[in-house]
């Protein structure tokens, strides 16, 4: 019995051992490319550099997709309530300048309310340019159109 509990530890023994050394191995080597590539390389080309990065890339685009998300639902937000205090603001006014008997300025006369309009028609536009194949007719949700877009051009 005791033999036999010998045998086991000393292939057990025999395989860590082959183990340490394999990475012992793949240490040296992976230090010689380095060394190699700086030498041979510009440091933006250093081809064990440009893996790191993509590593650290794809380690972080799940994140990366959710804070642009997040972000994208930020801006909607903030384009829906400016959309919404802006033609509330005019429709108010509008209705005073009818009281006084102030003549109304109409909304090709008024360069700001028409700036702000195609900025958000452009970007609205452009959006839909880039996703106009994956777009629900039934869905207006500009965040999901460009989102979409931003995910599909990397």
């Amino acid at each position: 019995m005791g033999y036999e509990g010998d045998h086991h530890h000393h292939a057990v023994d025999g395989l860590v051992n082959l183990f340490t050394k394999a990475n012992h191995d793949l240490t040296v080597v992976n230090n010689r490319l380095d060394k190699e590539f700086r030498q041979i390389y510009p440091d933006n080309a250093n081809p064990m550099k440009l893996v790191s990065r993509i590593k650290k890339i794809q380690d972080e685009l799940p994140s990366l997709k959710e804070q642009c998300q997040e972000l994208l639902s930020a801006k909607q937000d903030l384009i829906d309530k400016a959309r919404t205090t802006i033609v509330g603001n005019r429709a108010s006014l509008r209705r005073l300048q009818t009281s006084m008997g102030i003549p109304i300025i109409s909304d090709s006369d008024d360069p700001a309310y028409t700036n702000f309009n195609e900025v958000i028609d452009e970007w609205t536009v452009q959006v839909r340019s880039r996703t106009e194949d994956e777009i629900d007719e039934g869905s207006e949700d500009i965040n999901r159109m460009l989102f979409s877009a931003i995910v599909q051009g990397n």
